[in-house]
Parts: structure tokens; sequence; C-alpha cells
């Protein structure tokens, strides 16, 4: 099944396991929004994190790499990406454009890779990053009440932690993606408890799952078990049967059902500078991902 030829391979039935998985992350903004109705950002991020590590540690064995690779992706994952990003969200800026701008790690790793190995960027990569940097630009310099500069700083902050771990686990090599998001979580749950204790205070605590209802723990089980079990897991289990040109590109989708949530659900307002800069910002990504592919295309074609 796995062949080189691309998207023509990919079965009606993977095809759909793919959108759900891009949907799961997609939505989940949305789904951290509802949930931070009642709990506290950094709280959150730690249930989070603590529910996606038991009980798989207890069925996964621990993947054979360094405690300090497992130690050094929990923290990057889950306190520089998840934690910055919930803080974040709570009023610095919205679901969707959070969606869109953390996106950025993409080009993060791009940059941290090439830098590791001593490359230059080429100047596809170069102009894809322009591209996205101007719909950035745009973002950050319209404060609409939802988003702020500051919020879309903490933001690619978020992405630069995102992409650190990418090179945790780049660095880690060919082990079970599931299992060692579970036994890196161990390492994100007590530091965010940690930090939602120092700074979010015991009584604020308390008080968030006092009032949490079933809607909330639904919340915190999508992002535990949808996001990073069944998300994390279908997508390593793709990339195992079909090239990564094949089934990378679908993360482009995480924005747009991100944005679509968002508008759906929380009534986030989508005026056309927002809509230009997700152009640009997706334009960016597209470009960066798909242009070694469509090069390929074109000198096998010619």
């Amino acid at each position: 099944m796995r062949s080189e030829s691309g998207a023509a391979q990919l079965s009606a039935a993977h095809l759909l396991l793919l959108l759900a998985v891009v949907f799961v992350w997609g939505t989940n903004f949305v789904v951290i929004k509802l949930a931070m109705a009642h709990l506290p950002p950094l709280l959150l991020a730690a249930l989070r994190f603590a529910l996606a590590a038991v009980p798989l540690v207890f069925v996964l064995p621990r993947p054979r790499v360094r405690w300090r690779n497992l130690a050094f992706y929990g923290v990057m994952i889950g306190v520089g990406q998840f934690g910055l990003m919930f803080f974040a969200m709570t009023r610095y800026i919205s679901p969707g454009l959070a969606s869109l701008v953390v996106q950025a790690q993409a080009f993060f790793t791009v940059g941290l890779a090439m830098a590791a190995a001593g490359e230059r960027v080429r100047p596809y990569q170069l102009l894809a990053m322009l591209i996205a940097a101007v719909g950035i630009g745009i973002i950050t310099g319209r404060s609409d009440g939802h988003t702020t500069a500051l919020g879309v700083l903490m933001v690619l902050a978020s992405a630069l932690a995102w992409a650190l771990g990418n090179m945790a686990s780049r660095a880690a090599g060919r082990v079970n993606v599931l299992a060692y998001v579970a036994w890196s979580s161990l390492f994100a749950a007590p530091p965010l408890l940690a930090l939602s204790l120092t700074l979010e205070g015991w009584p604020h605590i308390v008080a968030g799952l006092r009032a949490a209802d079933w809607l909330t723990w639904v919340a915190v089980l999508w992002q535990s078990v949808g996001n990073s079990i069944f998300g994390y897991g279908v997508w390593a289990w793709m990339l195992a049967r079909y090239p990564a040109a094949t089934v990378s590109p679908f993360s482009l989708l995480v924005p747009v059902f991100g944005m679509g949530a968002a508008a759906l659900a929380l009534n986030e307002p989508m005026p056309a500078w927002k809509l230009a800069a997700a152009a640009l910002v997706l334009s960016g990504l597209a470009l960066n991902v798909l242009w070694p592919r469509w090069r390929k295309r074109w000198e096998r074609d010619g």
C-alpha cells in the first residue's frame, strides 16, 4: 500500500480517518475555550497530559530513548506549547487565530533542522516564510478585542516550543509514537500542576473543579483521548503506510477547521482582514509543504 505515487493510493477509509484527525485537532481550539469556562488554563493543561499518560504508561512499554529526551519533549510540548497557548487563549488571542498562528511551528521546525544540519534556507522556503510572515504581521497589527499583539507573540513562542519538541522526537528515531507521547506526558503534567498551584492558586483550582460540569470533562477527554491518543496514534499509523508527502498536507486543514469551528460555535468574527491573513499564512504553509512534491512532479512530467 505504501507508494511514492501520492494521494491516489489513499483509500477512502484512510482518507476519512485523516479528515477525522485534522477535524479533532482543529476543533480542539474551541474545545479548549469551552473547558476554560470553568477550569484555569494551567490546570486544564495538566489534566490533559495526566490523562494522556494514564493508563497508557501501564499498557505500552517505555520507548527505547533516553529519559532526558522524553523529559525535554514532555516539557516543551506540555509547558511550552500547550501551557503557554492555553494561557494566551484566556484573553489574549481568539481560538480561531490561535489555531492558525501556532502553525508557524512548521517554519521553526524547518529552521532548527537546517541549522542543526548546517544547511542553507532554500529560495522556496524563504518565500513561504515571507508570505506567512505577512499574514502573521497583519494579525499582530490588528487588535480587535479578541486578539492582541501579546497573544500572537505568546502563540508564536508556543509554536517555537512545539518545534523544539519536534526536534526531540526526531532525535528519538523510529519509536512507537503513541508510547512516546504517553511516557513523555509524565514529564508534562507535574510541572504544569506545579505552575497551576503557584500561579493560579489552590482556591482557584478547587473552585474550577467544583464548577466543572460534564461538558467540561468531555472537553478534557476530547483533548487527551481524542487529540493525543486518537490523533497522534492514527497520524503515526498513516505515516507508516503512506509517504509523508501524502499525509502531511492534511495538516493544512487544521486551521481551516479551527477557524470554522470558532466562527460557528463561538461566533468569532471573520472580517476581511482576518480571512486575508489566514489566506497568506495558509499559502505560505502550503508552499513550504507542497513545493518539493510539485517540483518532483514537474521534473518527472517534463
